[in-house]
């Protein structure tokens, strides 16, 4: 069984499969291991793919993404976006400050804007060199994600309070691109539609019922309907958020070190895979070899016979150990 059958068993199969699938977040650190920049890894979906391929072919792992920063729908709005070299791309100026600026933005067309057309050829080529065996990520922002991309994150957390008609219209507005963008991946061969919707770890549950899980349902149903799958990363401590989000119908849920597996498989059930949830910084980055072996079996062994994707609790820094990545890999099976 390929890879790529390998992650569709897990999902969609009662039976829990005996294989343990290993897929961490990568962006600065695979750019690093390729020998490259971050600025050409954020800019050149050729260096991603490449680098992403690197990492693939010597950690063995189970997937590959085209995750890179959150600033492609930003940019493909019109926002200026900079590449420092070695560092994750900056927005400079936000493009929304008013509900005339609301009223003005004009959803892109994914296909012609530089940035987001970047991701979409960086899916054509993983399939190009990969053929069918590898699972291909897609990623895009989240709706709220995106308001805050386009905004700024306190000034969509004070209007979520004060003016909540100003944060719909532009969560509306969002969510339009985010399903275009979702398609044109999907289209050219993405099999899992990764939505990062990060901010949402800062508002109370009863915001996120009220504001932003109407919108993920109607945008994971839309994935579906495509005939792809979707996995919500949401960095920081949901916990909180674990019993509304079995409402969105994500196949798989990412969860960062601060959350539980045990209230993750409780508040998601037993249908949706938990994928995480090791430290990035104080375990897999800054543990020796032994430590992370040790915390890895102990992870893989508590989630026996549950869904389950190992994986740090969020991206892999760029300053980890290649040893202790592989490390971890060693441990899966």
């Amino acid at each position: 069984m390929n890879k790529r059958r390998k992650l569709h068993h897990l999902i969609t199969s009662e039976k829990i499969p005996e294989y343990v699938l290993f897929h961490p977040i990568l962006m600065h650190f695979a750019a690093r291991f390729h020998g490259t920049t971050y600025s050409a890894f954020a800019s050149d979906y050729h260096t991603l793919v490449e680098s992403n391929i690197t990492c693939l072919e010597y950690f063995d792992f189970d997937a590959v993404s085209v995750i890179s920063d959150p600033y492609r729908e930003t940019s493909a709005f019109g926002a200026k976006v900079t590449f420092p070299i070695d560092s994750v791309p900056l927005r400079t100026d936000k493009i929304v400050q008013t509900s005339d600026d609301i009223e003005s933005l004009k959803n892109p067309d994914v296909y012609k804007a530089e940035r987001t057309l970047d991701r979409i050829k960086g899916v054509e080529y993983y399939r190009e060199r990969l053929g069918d065996d590898i699972p291909v990520i897609g990623w895009i922002e989240g709706p709220l994600a995106e308001s805050c991309d386009l905004a700024g994150d306190s000034d969509i957390l004070l209007k979520i309070a004060l003016e909540p008609d100003f944060v719909r219209e532009l969560m509306d507005k969002c969510l339009k691109t985010a399903k275009d963008f979702a398609q044109a991946q999907i289209e050219a061969g993405a099999d899992v539609m990764g939505v990062g919707d990060a901010i949402c770890s800062q508002i109370s549950a009863d915001m996120y019922e009220g504001y932003v899980l109407p919108l993920h349902m109607e945008l994971f149903d839309y994935i579906h309907s495509l005939g792809a799958l979707v996995k919500l990363h949401i960095c920081g401590n949901i916990t909180h958020l674990l019993p509304k989000l079995k409402k969105t119908g994500a196949d798989i849920v990412d969860i960062d070190w601060m959350v539980s597996f045990e209230d993750a498989h409780r508040d998601l059930g037993k249908n949706v895979v938990v994928c995480g949830n090791l430290d990035p910084v104080s375990v897999i980055q800054n543990k020796p070899v032994f430590d992370i072996i040790e915390a890895s079996k102990n992870l893989i062994t508590a989630e026996h016979n549950k869904k389950f994707i190992f994986s740090g609790g969020c991206e892999i820094t760029v300053n980890t150990p290649v040893e202790n990545l592989k490390a971890m890999k060693k441990v899966a099976f």
